[in-house]
């Protein structure tokens, strides 16, 4: 008996078996963050070179620029509690947070490690292009209408669609295909796959 149209089958399973992968082959790859590191370093020489000017033009028996008389004057005379001193203290106690956050963390979350076949070389995948190999592999079931993946890094997320056979067949079918898929992809860490087969017409 065909089933109903709307009926929505979903099915979770655990990651394909992997050769053993040690722990630095499973690790991300950094991220060299030139953006961040070049702002930071223009800001501190703007900074740095306008300070070391106007002391360099002290030292020259001229005097200092207004702008650090006046900073030198606010900085003296307004209190703790002023408003613009706790807005300047929490902006920069935001930005120190969040270099220290660039600084600690990998970055270059959409790049999957891949499994090392020379020692010396590190090799990775991205996200979509991971996405784009399974959806390829899904639309060769018979059945499958259309095809979302999601790949993330410890899951990828497939919604199947399709307009004809049973749809625990397709299923079935979907989680052998996807599977081998995933093994060919020669990541380090193979994501868990969760296939999920509906019928036209409904949402899910």
């Amino acid at each position: 008996m065909s089933e109903p149209t709307g009926t929505v089958l979903d099915k979770s399973s655990p990651p394909p078996p992997a050769p053993e992968a040690g722990t630095k082959e499973r690790r991300r790859f950094w991220s060299s963050r030139r953006v961040p590191a070049g702002l930071l370093a223009l800001l501190v020489l703007v900074i740095a070179g306008a300070f070391l000017y106007d002391i360099a033009a002290v030292r020259a028996d001229r005097p200092a620029m207004s702008w650090r008389r006046e900073l030198s004057t606010q900085l003296a005379e307004r209190p703790l509690d002023d408003t613009w001193v706790l807005v300047g203290a929490g902006v920069a106690t935001a930005l120190g947070l969040w270099l220290l956050l660039l600084a600690l963390t990998p970055g270059l979350r959409r790049l999957l490690p891949m499994h090392r076949t020379h020692p010396d070389v590190r090799a990775g995948l991205h996200r979509d292009a991971a996405a784009m190999v399974l959806r390829d592999r899904a639309m060769e079931v018979a059945g499958v209408q259309s095809v979302r993946v999601r790949v993330r890094r410890r899951r990828a997320e497939v919604r199947a669609v399709s307009h004809f056979r049973e749809l625990d067949h397709v299923r079935d079918d979907l989680d052998v295909v996807l599977a081998d898929a995933v093994r060919g992809l020669g990541l380090a860490r193979p994501p868990a796959l969760s296939v999920r087969v509906r019928r036209p017409g409904r949402k899910g």
